[in-house]
């Protein structure tokens, strides 16, 4: 891992748990130490197991002592753990909640075919249909991941696209959808104008059109936003196209994490929906705190001789 990348994860852990009251009187490990040692392990790709060799660490990060794999198992599968996993992550990802322009978009996470995971469901993907589960995320024009969500693969994305968004900060008046047409839905829209928000998607055939209009009916119970949006794409149907290309940003944020950080799939040690929640939370903390050192401005270099 790159230095500067683990010392801006410490840094954020520090900050968390710092402000963070733990619910026991006295822990033999503390919450900073088993927030460091997971990341570590998902950084290398590596099971809970792994991370509790004492061979397996550096200089960049090396723990006086290390709890046993049933302790260590036992922390990260509390539900304290999680509260600062979230806790970390909303650290990293502030520097995108400001973004008046966001992106939604879903990522298959494939499992094997004869998986026994019981969490792990069929449902359809590019070129045909596959198991697994699918990461959901909400991503900032600053390419911050700000807000996702991983449910099985036969979640509609429309669905989980409604409960996303409405933890969006107030600051982002306009919301994307960037990755195809299946946002495009009635429930989606009234959820953004409920908000104040907009919502642009590609079109997709909805409800009865004939010689190119909607039956009163559809365009009364579509809502008023989607109306618009129709207007829009009749009227300025180029500006629409052109302002969609802007998907790209999303679709290199998952090209970073599938080639980057390894997340084209799930490993055989990630299966259950909380584990991977866990793992790809930990993964998207990676990704934002890569972020974050590559966007710092840079220092010209006669100023640090100076």
């Amino acid at each position: 891992m790159d230095r500067d990348v683990w010392k801006r994860i410490a840094a954020s852990v520090k900050r968390v748990c710092r402000g963070f009251k733990s619910p026991r009187r006295k822990l033999k490990f503390s919450n900073r130490q088993i927030l460091l040692m997971y990341l570590w392990s998902v950084n290398h790709d590596r099971c809970l197991s792994w991370a509790c060799d004492r061979g397996h660490y550096g200089d960049l990060f090396r723990p006086r002592k290390l709890p046993s794999i049933s302790q260590f198992t036992r922390r990260v599968a509390e539900e304290t753990f999680q509260e600062l996993l979230l806790a970390v992550h909303l650290d990293l990802a502030r520097a995108g909640f400001n973004s008046p322009v966001n992106y939604l978009d879903g990522k298959p996470l494939a499992v094997s075919p004869v998986s026994k995971d019981p969490d792990a469901r069929r449902g359809h993907v590019s070129g045909g249909f596959a198991k697994g589960y699918k990461l959901h995320a909400v991503v900032s024009e600053n390419r911050r991941i700000v807000v996702w969500s991983v449910m099985p693969l036969n979640v509609a994305e429309q669905s989980v696209a409604v409960e996303m968004t409405r933890h969006l900060p107030a600051a982002c008046a306009v919301v994307l959808s960037l990755a195809d047409s299946n946002y495009d839905s009635a429930p989606l829209h009234k959820a953004q104008a409920q908000k104040d928000r907009l919502l642009l998607t590609p079109l997709k055939a909805q409800g009865r059109v004939k010689n190119g209009k909607h039956h009163p009916v559809t365009l009364r119970q579509m809502g008023a936003q989607r109306r618009e949006m129709i207007e829009v794409w009749k009227n300025n149907g180029d500006l629409a196209r052109f302002v969609l290309k802007q998907r790209n940003n999303i679709e290199g944020v998952f090209s970073v994490l599938s080639l980057a950080l390894h997340v084209s799939h799930l490993p055989g040690y990630v299966r259950r929906l909380p584990r991977v929640r866990r793992w790809i939370g930990a993964k998207i903390i990676l990704y934002n705190a890569r972020l974050d050192v590559q966007q710092m401005p840079q220092v010209p270099e006669e100023v640090t001789k100076s």
